[in-house]
């Protein structure tokens, strides 16, 4: 079976070869004052649950592996 190949759709302008980039620097510069900036939010996460978890999980994986190490001298 074939594989099935997505194919871009193009807009009208685009196939006749009108440019559609026509952005002048003044409308840049409007858009760019337009958007407010909220510096009073400050991104701060709280891992610490994540952190307990990736703690159990290495304590975890380092008891199974040193199980592992003393079983291969008894089962010889």
């Amino acid at each position: 079976m074939s594989k099935k190949n997505k194919r871009s759709t193009r807009s009208s302008s685009a196939r006749t070869g009108e440019s559609t980039a026509t952005v002048t620097v003044s409308q840049i510069s409007q858009s760019v004052q337009a958007a407010p900036r909220s510096s009073e939010k400050a991104f701060n996460p709280d891992y610490s649950d994540v952190i307990k978890d990736l703690k159990r999980i290495g304590t975890l994986a380092g008891t199974f592996f040193v199980i592992m190490i003393i079983l291969s001298f008894f089962l010889k």
